[in-house]
């Protein structure tokens, strides 16, 4: 089984890749998605994140209130750095269930889509790893558009996030998401037909 680390900086397309992969029939272990699980009312996870940040992180259904949490985090480095000490250990444990369970399924090809996969040394798990970018200022755009953000909360949250480049320098391949869509679409095409796997050959948008 194969292994691909894909990520990317925020804004720049990658859970468009995602989603695209999906579609293709590949397997996609989704960390932000597993990063909402562990966090659902009841979990220890949630439990702990409130006894480090307050009670105010509780909506009014005791639901993790993630505008509140997120807002707090973006601009604090330290509190960030508290969040992920919380979250990473459980992330970690259920990706590499994810992974063992694929494995058993003897899956040809399996995508880790993953944000912090350089950050946190997710890429010693992957085969290959794949970065989406993007030029900083569409990057920008496209945040503030988005998630209706200023231009300044869009930088605050670009900066709290490892640089693009580094990223850029530290991946096997580098997908470059500065135009359409389709041009988007028509290099995963060519990425994916170099691994050679069966499900390209039907592939579609």
């Amino acid at each position: 089984m194969k292994v691909i680390g894909l990520t990317g900086g925020i804004a720049t397309g990658k859970s468009t890749v995602s989603s695209w992969c999906r579609r293709q029939g590949f397997p996609v272990i989704d960390a932000d998605l597993i990063a909402r699980i562990v966090v659902e009312p009841g979990t220890k996870t949630l439990q702990r994140i409130v006894e480090v940040f307050g009670q105010e992180m509780l909506n009014q259904h005791n639901e993790l209130n993630r505008s509140k949490l997120g807002d707090l985090i973006f601009a604090n480095r330290d509190k960030r750095q508290q969040l992920d000490a919380i979250m990473q250990p459980v992330i970690y444990q259920e990706i590499l269930k994810q992974l063992a369970f694929y494995a058993d399924q003897r899956m040809k090809l399996v995508i880790l889509d993953m944000p912090l996969l350089f950050e946190y040394a997710y890429n010693r798990l992957v085969d290959q790893t794949l970065v989406i970018a993007t030029d900083e200022e569409i990057q920008k755009e496209r945040l503030m558009k988005r998630n209706d953000l200023s231009e300044m909360e869009a930088y605050q949250r670009i900066q709290s996030q490892w640089p693009l480049e580094k990223k850029v320098a530290l991946a096997d391949e580098v997908i470059w998401n500065n135009r359409d869509i389709d041009t988007l679409y028509q290099a995963l095409k060519l990425f994916f037909e170099k691994e050679e796997f069966d499900e390209v050959s039907s592939m579609s948008k």
